[in-house]
């Protein structure tokens, strides 16, 4: 498991080609020499002072920079170049990644003009550097919430809090240390955190009561789960919840691994039931305390406003940034502690390793201080709930048995593709087709190369950009697909050619 780190990490032995910068009163500089003098103070960022890339190594993405960086375009396109190989970052053209540039200076600007100042948490420039907040929140974010209609929910189906009487709290827990987290996972530009923060609970619950930690799969959900929650369109946990009780389980994320974009439910992994629950319970909302008391039991979800700019560009430390209590994005806590006299949320993120304390986040615990209201910081405590496991798991089903040959999708007379593919031409002549290819989903869009296709829900095919885009004026999307050749049924054809024959 990841270990959390201390939020002013300590100095490194040494550093070479590499200046370090830190927020205090001056900055200290050794005139005359590439390397600087190391410093440590109550914030650290690692700067990069003409070898950027080496900087790009940092543990929680902290690519840090000289002020100098902010004046010299040639000292910015330097960074920005290192930047982007790290994060694997490809642009259409130059006007695209001149463009891009301009964004991530603009984010320099705010995270520089941040950690100049006294705080708690840094920002820096990790693999969210590229993106405005409005294109972050609109590719990142995903949970969908009704508040009359789960307040009414609330009434009508009031739950047992199992935990109310649960006394002589630790004062602190990290489920990671007790082997009830599985490893950080990646969402990708799907607005799937719903999935992601419901399987985490029930991993969590799951490893607690067997003993055993098993990676789950958010791809169930996203195909499966479709009766009250949407897919990369967003969702709730609750009804993920619900969806595992009354499907009597969930299948493994190695048989059901994650594709990042809505698919067709495998009716066959759907009933590989490799983990049960029994049912799920809400935390009483805007209740510190009991929440405080349910995640020293196990990890719990939790939905919170992760839209502001502090979120999006957060790196490392206590989290007490700007934010509301609009919820957008579910996201699992567990565990809590204290640094420094300030009392945190360990929360785990589902966008990789890459963002925040590798892909965690301390927030702010304590309600009604420092401008934090009942609800808690972001709103983590208005819809917190966790799975409850009391049965065993059904005996190991082992791999997923094959399916039974579906029927074949026809594509006209003597080629056909695999059930749930689409057939898309590839040699087009007029109205007519000489060739078929097949595109391994339902209902895709067949590009104009005659080469590619798409997912139904991300029908535009940048072929420059080597995307498919959920519109034209998007900047995500998922990788385009290549088509496979159709089959050719020899029987239909040789009996089509033996009647003009004759």
């Amino acid at each position: 498991m990841p270990s959390l780190k201390p939020w002013c990490s300590p100095c490194p032995p040494s550093a070479s080609a590499a200046a370090f910068t830190r927020r205090s009163s001056s900055i200290v500089r050794a005139a005359g020499v590439a390397v600087a003098a190391l410093l440590c103070s109550l914030v650290v960022l690692t700067a990069v002072a003409g070898a950027a890339a080496s900087a790009l190594d940092g543990e929680f993405s902290i690519v840090g920079y000289a002020p100098e960086d902010l004046l010299s375009d040639e000292r910015l396109g330097s960074l920005f170049s290192a930047w982007a190989s790290k994060h694997q970052k490809s642009y259409n053209g130059e006007s695209e990644r001149s463009h891009r540039m301009q964004v991530f200076k603009d984010n320099l600007q705010y995270i520089d003009a941040h950690n100049r100042k006294e705080s708690s948490f840094a920002l820096g420039l990790n693999r969210f550097a590229d993106l405005t907040n409005e294109e972050y929140r609109s590719a990142y974010l995903g949970v969908k919430l009704d508040r009359e209609k789960r307040a009414l929910r609330r009434q009508q189906n009031p739950t047992n809090f199992r935990y109310a009487n649960v006394k002589d709290l630790p004062a602190s827990i990290d489920w990671r240390e007790k082997g009830a987290v599985a490893k950080v996972k990646d969402q990708g530009s799907c607005g799937s955190c719903w999935a992601f923060s419901a399987i985490a609970s029930v991993e969590g619950i799951n490893a607690i009561k067997t003993g055993s930690l098993i990676a789950l799969s958010e791809q169930e959900l996203v195909d499966c789960d479709t009766s009250y929650n949407e897919g990369c369109n967003g969702g709730l946990m609750d009804y993920a919840f619900e969806f595992i009780i009354n499907n009597g389980g969930i299948d493994s994320e190695e048989d059901y691994p994650y594709a990042g974009y809505d698919g067709r439910c495998d009716a066959n992994k759907k009933n590989a039931h490799v983990v049960t629950i029994d049912s799920y319970e809400d935390v009483p909302f805007n209740d510190e305390a009991a929440l405080l008391k349910a995640v020293a039991q196990q990890p719990v979800s939790v939905a919170i406003e992760a839209a502001g700019r502090d979120f999006q560009l957060y790196t490392s430390g206590v989290f007490t940034g700007t934010c509301g209590t609009d919820l957008d994005h579910g996201v699992t806590a567990v565990g809590y502690g204290t640094d420094n006299g300030k009392d945190y949320w360990i929360v785990k993120n589902s966008w990789g390793g890459f963002w925040g304390e590798s892909g965690y986040v301390r927030m702010k615990r304590g309600t009604n201080s420092d401008g934090v209201g009942s609800e808690g910081i972001c709103g983590i405590l208005i819809e917190p709930s966790y799975a409850v496991k009391t049965s065993p798991n059904p005996p190991n089903p082992g791999p997923t048995p094959p399916a039974p040959t579906p029927p074949e999708v026809i594509c006209d007379q003597w080629r056909t593709c695999p059930e749930g593919n689409t057939c898309c031409c590839t040699f087009p002549v007029g109205k007519l087709c000489f060739a078929w290819g097949c595109c391994g989903l339902e209902s895709a869009t067949c590009c104009d190369d005659h080469y590619h296709c798409c997912p139904h829900d991300y029908p535009v095919c940048d072929l420059k950009m080597n995307m498919c885009l959920r519109k034209s004026t998007s900047t995500f999307g998922v990788e385009l697909m290549k088509r496979t050749e159709a089959k050719v049924n020899w029987v239909a054809l040789k009996e089509k050619l033996g009647r003009k024959s004759s």
